[in-house]
């Protein structure tokens, strides 16, 4: 076993590589690598657990490659826009809120990447902006708060990973962090759009459907009705193994999802477009998911998994609460949720079941962990939804700690509602 420090080292300096703007895998090979040898471990000691940890989560970059064919199709047909537009009209100016954050929530809970659905909602967000003067930082922090909570219950790859880790169910792990995720949405709509400073919005209605200006291909989205059937088949064929004890593994589920959903949209004319557009969103988190093993391979050889469970033992919080921590401080370190579910639960899953946690919470705990800070400056994400929105670096980091409070909320009700299961049943 090597040291705790070596893997702080190695974690480190991969953070150090990724402000540098280092391409995050590369970032996080170099820093496993140095963490290994830093860490009493020799050169070839250090690359055999880089390799091991990789093996590790193999199984699960294939479940994710297959997933791209639901993410492509529901984002080249125009299913994606067509669901968050009609949320924003039904319920209206006088809920902009609750339709941003809902919209992006349902998003991501289908299966679309939480940076790729805001960038999704945005131009009806900026449209809000123009029509009602609200500030667009508390536009966008809202539907940041939603794409978070539909994170946590939706077939994206942190999900996967978690799951896969844990050796848990897709479907009841998602299902796990369903109250979770409407705690966060409430929250998200209630408070923080409450608290977030600025001048208070003018121009709100009082209920009437909200205009939404559409260009010529606009007007050619197919129906919700449709754009809806893929994601429902998918959650059908995830959920017949509890229900019916027919397995579906999600390497099935996922790709029959977008093929079903494409056809009923009428749109296979798209087909090969669709599918390649999800392979490259999943082949770059296939390569990010490669850094990470390396990483995550290093940390499960060190002794840092027992430091935690010391540093907890010594304070009020129990040991349960390793599962989210692990997720916060792996998503601080990569500025990434799935980058964070991966390391996280690839390092200390097996610590987490010997404390008690069913695999099942352990990696919805997890997954909500792995949220609290996955926005920060040096991750992807905090620049692409700043960009939708035409919002500067300055202004950017301003939506750091609503959004930090509203992952941190996610991460407790988490842990909440896991300790209430444990008194019911």
């Amino acid at each position: 076993m090597m040291s705790t420090i070596g893997a702080i080292i190695g974690l480190l300096l991969s953070i150090f590589l990724i402000i540098k703007r280092i391409p995050i895998a590369y970032s996080l090979m170099i820093g496993a690598i140095t963490g290994g040898l830093s860490g009493g471990l020799s050169l070839v000691d250090s690359v055999s657990v880089m390799v091991d940890g990789v093996k590790d989560i193999t199984p699960a970059i294939l479940r994710i490659l297959a997933a791209g064919v639901l993410s492509g199709v529901l984002i080249k047909t125009g299913a994606a826009e067509s669901i968050s537009n009609t949320i924003v009209r039904k319920l209206g100016e006088k809920y902009v809120y609750m339709a941003l954050a809902l919209s992006t929530l349902l998003l991501c809970a289908i299966g679309v990447f939480i940076d790729v659905a805001i960038i999704t909602v945005a131009p009806v967000a900026l449209q809000i902006h123009k029509k009602c003067a609200i500030p667009i930082g508390r536009l966008l922090v809202v539907m940041v708060g939603g794409g978070k909570c539909g994170n946590i219950i939706s077939p994206n790859p942190n999900t996967i990973i978690a799951v896969e880790n844990f050796n848990a169910e897709l479907y009841s792990t998602m299902y796990a962090n369903l109250i979770p995720a409407l705690i966060g949405l409430t929250f998200t709509v209630f408070v923080v759009a409450k608290i977030f400073p600025g001048e208070k919005e003018k121009n709100i209605g009082t209920g009437q459907s909200m205009v939404i200006d559409s260009s010529e291909a606009d007007k050619n989205l197919p129906s919700f009705s449709t754009s809806i059937i893929g994601p429902i088949v998918t959650i059908i064929l995830l959920a017949l193994r509890p229900l019916c004890g027919v397995t579906v593994d999600p390497l099935i589920a996922l790709p029959v999802g977008g093929l079903v959903g494409i056809v009923c949209m009428q749109r296979m004319y798209v087909f090969r477009e669709s599918v390649e557009y999800g392979l490259s969103k999943m082949t770059s988190v296939a390569i990010l998911l490669v850094g990470t093993g390396t990483i995550a391979g290093i940390i499960k050889a060190s002794s840092m998994k027992d430091v935690i469970i010391n540093l907890l033992s010594n304070s009020p919080l129990s040991e349960v609460f390793i599962a989210p921590i692990s997720g916060i401080l792996m998503s601080a370190a990569t500025a990434s949720s799935t980058a964070g579910a991966t390391i996280a639960s690839s390092s200390f899953a097996p610590t987490i079941l010997a404390t008690g946690v069913t695999a099942l919470w352990g990696a919805a705990m997890v997954n909500s962990g792995a949220t609290v800070l996955d926005h920060l400056p040096h991750g992807s994400f905090f620049h692409a939804t700043g960009g939708s929105m035409d919002v500067t670096f300055k202004n950017r980091l301003k939506l750091i700690p609503y959004e930090t409070l509203i992952g941190l909320v996610l991460a407790l009700s988490t842990v909440g509602v896991y300790e209430l299961s444990k008194l019911l049943f």
